[in-house]
């Protein structure tokens, strides 16, 4: 199901770090946000706001304390940030839920972690916000249908960290393109028949028959098939069938994309491991000159471009995203818009003059100072401005060790944090690759179930899932038929999968 969609925004970085730190604290007067987005000195208090927040690490050690004791300066508060190591956020977010000693703002890891949460939510131990946003300026600002992909039996519980909802494109080697007469393909026919040639043409020039087009891994989601799958018109997990939500792999066009794979497995058009392909060794077949097309993150060509260029001087990458194959034009598919999502305990908020503290608190660092500080840290300390954008630091570890971690704190993003600063990218590719990225946003494949229910998915998703995982990847390598196929969804239907159709159109219906 395709739905357009209007976008104005320039090109920006779209690879948020997910990262966190610890405390500090300073007195200072009280910020609040202001209708232009701005923060701004308050009514002074005798104290600063004791803030208390639980945030992701993804560094080995926690963060230098300078961006937090600006965030306490110009906000008027004093932080208690809680820096978990990712690997034990999960149970960390748990244990202290069961003894109830969350505090007052607790990030979840990820989708799946508010999806875990939502019986919690439902008898009452979050704060419901949505009916709030609209008095905060820069909260307003948060996408409605990124709310409503976060909300629990339609009510908005959560702020969220935003993401890009499509990165998806390719990669590809435009020097071998060029010496095939080859332009970017437009059309799913073109994009095979450069597959084709990279083959059969020695695009390389070694005179050997030794390359391989396409470089795919181990992934349905993030590799190269669901991207195809998408441009052939493929639902995004689930899609509407007369007047009800059905799974993708029930519709025809998933086959038609197993098909297609298979018929690139069996060219030779495709690395013929696919299936247990690391992504190391993928980006490696790419990087060392034996593949031409990576399908991804298009934002992946900045970290693939020096090491390609390593390997072969005379390399030259480009991306591409707006390729068609199915009848209703070029679609892709879409996240839900955020990474993490942002909850507010009833244990650590007891009445709602201390919500509204916390909820000020977090409009303040939707504020375009507060927000650009957060993503890139101090100007001509992390990062420098020219022409009105960013060039971060060559100093990466400073970079690294003071700012990057209080990216897991954010609030929003570019596309919602008003005067968020652009990067002016060195690397044309990579400016490209993110005007596309951009694009994508008119082109996006939704995923109608994002924000419903169902216990039996909740319980039994990840397994069946598995179960339908290695029947397409069976089907793709040949050793299945189309029979086959069809066997491993009746066995998903009988195990579970039924009742997972029958409680998310009970869901879907209640949502309407």
């Amino acid at each position: 199901m395709k739905k357009k969609k209007a976008s104005s925004i320039l090109a920006i970085v779209t690879a948020l770090s997910v990262l966190a730190g610890c405390g500090g604290g300073s007195s200072a007067p009280a910020a609040t946000g202001t209708s232009n987005g701005s923060a701004v000195q308050g009514e002074n208090k005798s104290e600063p706001v004791a803030i208390s927040i639980m945030a992701n690490l993804h560094t080995p050690e926690v963060p230098s304390d300078m961006i937090e004791k600006l965030l306490e300066e110009k906000t008027g508060t004093k932080l208690e940030i809680q820096w978990v190591p990712d690997g034990t956020y999960d149970e960390k977010v748990n244990a202290s839920f069961a003894t109830g000693t969350l505090p007052q703002v607790t990030y979840l890891k990820n989708a799946a972690s508010l999806v875990n949460m939502r019986d919690a939510i439902r008898n009452g131990q979050f704060w419901e916000i949505g009916p709030l946003l609209d008095q905060y300026p820069n909260l307003s600002r948060l996408k409605p249908e990124v709310l409503k992909n976060t909300a629990v039996d339609g009510k908005i519980y959560a702020l969220y960290r935003e993401v890009p909802l499509s990165r998806q494109g390719i990669i590809y080697r435009k020097d071998w393109a060029d010496k095939l007469g080859l332009s970017a393909p437009t059309h799913i026919d073109e994009f095979y028949n450069m597959l084709k040639q990279f083959k059969e043409n020695d695009p390389d020039g070694n005179g050997k028959d030794d390359t391989i087009p396409l470089t795919d891994r181990n992934d349905l989601v993030y590799g190269a098939f669901k991207t195809i799958s998408s441009w052939l018109g493929t639902p995004n997990n689930w899609g509407e069938k007369d007047g009800k939500l059905a799974p993708e792999f029930m519709f025809p066009e998933y086959m038609e994309t197993m098909n297609f794979f298979k018929k690139l497995h069996q060219e030779g058009l495709i690395n013929q491991d696919f299936p247990v392909t690391s992504k190391t060794d993928q980006q490696n077949l790419f990087i060392t000159g034996k593949s031409g097309v990576y399908i991804g993150a298009m934002g992946d060509v900045s970290s693939l471009h020096p090491k390609v260029v390593e390997v072969n001087p005379d390399a030259e990458l480009d991306v591409q995203n707006k390729i068609e194959g199915g009848p209703n034009g070029y679609g892709i598919w879409s996240v839900p818009g955020y990474g993490s999502v942002i909850l507010f305990p009833k244990t650590a908020i007891k009445t709602e003059e201390d919500l509204n503290n916390v909820l000020t608190f977090m409009d303040q660092l939707m504020s375009p100072e507060l927000g650009n500080l957060i993503y890139w840290g101090v100007e001509g300390t992390h990062h420098k401005l020219e022409d009105g954008k960013v060039i971060p630091s060559e100093d990466t570890k400073l970079t690294d060790r003071e700012v990057k971690p209080y990216q897991a704190i954010q609030v929003g993003g570019p596309l919602t944090i008003e005067g968020f600063y652009e990067p002016k990218h060195m690397l044309p590719v990579k400016a490209k690759s993110e005007e596309m990225i951009t694009e994508n946003n008119d082109y996006l494949i939704e995923d109608p179930s994002a924000a419903l229910d169902s216990k039996t998915f909740n319980e039994k998703g990840v397994q069946l899932q598995e179960m339908i995982k290695d029947g397409t990847y069976r089907y793709m390598l040949g050793d299945i038929d189309e029979a086959g196929f069809q066997s491993v969804v009746d066995n998903w239907l009988k195990s579970g999968g039924q009742q997972i159709i029958d409680e998310f159109n009970v869901s879907y219906s209640s949502s309407k």
